[in-house]
């Protein structure tokens, strides 16, 4: 690679994270109450466990039903003003923790103020992260728009590592006060570099039909859907699985799964331009399903960790990859309602996971549910290994 080249690459990743500020910050203030809020549900307002979990659960329901919406607003309005109501929303879940916090000795009323915060922490991760991706994908082309989509993922993830254990201090040291404090001047923060950057101009032109667009795209997201099933799995079931098995180190385990994510979405993160996405994706779900068949099978930690970083770097270029191609199946008019809808399937796959794995631990034991998420894996391999027969046809019959 000559000098000017890298020059350029570091020019073009510097103004794409000049954006992904903007998703660190959302998904900081979800990383910073994740930890806390169990606690402050169980143990503060006396409910039990289940309905601490059901806190949790609003902000995914709510992420799931305005996501497709994120991106027809951005389409409609620009993604400058999306990001902008997406941080305000964040900013708003901060002031519902605090209330929250107030009305301690009053349960009831603290859990609905906990729900509330929950519902807009939904949507502004829906606005704020799709709009960002759109404002980066606009602001340096719809050539780099893998580039920006794996680098939203990095800031996605950082900001999720560093959002829990913080989270947890700031509970220790003045409780959920002090979460919600964090939030609100982050958010500020962030809501005014936002407003000083350049907006992007919206694409002119007929957009197709909602139901066209979902028409166009519902083959790569269901792709996507099955194959977060997972990172799912990983990510709630881990500490379990080592339970069952009387071992420690689950948490070393996440995080050979996280740096496994984040260092291929670093390293080989221009693959997806160099070979494009669908083929990219069924390399990557080969080595997410070998990940997970090693967990399945794992007869000690070890086995167990590979497999876990085996999943974490399969899965790593999946939504990019996948990405990419499911854009590239509207007009520019519409590509923010692909993505929304797109990215929709990822929150989905999410939400059913939970259920579904624990339905299967309860029968079969918690081993099960990574050879089932293997399974859901092949799926998702076969269904871009149709679409990329279905691509690679179209030349010839031209």
């Amino acid at each position: 690679m000559s000098l000017s080249t890298l020059r350029s690459n570091l020019q073009l990743n510097k103004r794409i994270l000049s954006f992904m500020l903007f998703t660190f910050v959302v998904y900081l203030t979800i990383g910073l109450p994740l930890a806390v809020l169990p606690g402050f549900v169980h143990n503060t307002l006396g409910y039990n466990s289940v309905l601490a979990g059901l806190i949790i659960s609003v902000q995914y329901f709510s992420t799931l039903v305005s996501r497709p919406h994120a991106g027809r607003y951005a389409d409609q309005l620009g993604p400058k003003r999306v990001v902008i109501f997406g941080l305000i929303c964040c900013g708003m879940s901060g002031v519902f923790y605090a209330l929250a916090f107030v009305f301690a000795h009053s349960p009831l009323a603290s859990l609905l103020l906990l729900c509330v915060a929950r519902v807009f922490l939904g949507v502004g991760e829906s606005f704020g992260s799709t709009g960002t991706t759109l404002w980066g994908i606009g602001a340096v082309g719809a050539k780099h728009t893998a580039r920006v989509i794996s680098w939203n993922g990095v800031a996605t993830y950082g900001a999720m590592a560093v959002g829990a254990p913080l989270g947890v201090i700031l509970n220790h040291g003045f409780g959920l006060a002090g979460v919600a404090g964090l939030i609100v001047i982050a958010v500020v923060i962030a809501a005014v570099v936002a407003c000083g950057k350049a907006a992007i101009s919206v694409t002119a032109g007929k957009r197709i039909a909602f139901k066209s667009v979902v028409g166009r795209i519902w083959l790569y997201g269901l792709g996507l859907g099955f194959g977060t099933i997972g990172f799912g799995v990983i990510a709630t079931f881990i500490t379990l699985y080592y339970a069952d098995k009387g071992w420690s180190g689950a948490a070393f385990t996440l995080t050979l799964f996280s740096l496994g994510f984040v260092g291929t979405r670093l390293v080989f993160g221009n693959a997806i331009n160099r070979f494009g996405g669908l083929r990219v994706s069924l390399v990557s779900f080969v080595f997410e399903i070998a990940g997970l068949v090693m967990i399945w099978m794992g007869t000690d930690p070890i086995t167990v960790q590979l497999g876990a970083f085996l999943t974490g770097s399969g899965f790593s270029l999946v939504f990019p990859a996948l990405g990419v191609e499911a854009v590239k199946q509207v007009p520019p008019q519409n590509q923010g309602t692909a993505l929304g809808l797109y990215s929709a399937f990822l929150d989905l796959g999410l939400g059913i996971t939970g259920p579904v794995a624990g339905l299967l631990i309860a029968h079969l034991g918690t081993p099960s549910i990574y050879l089932a998420a293997a399974f859901m894996v092949v799926i998702a391999w076969l269904l871009t290994l149709r679409l990329w027969l279905q691509t690679s046809r179209k030349p010839s019959a031209s």
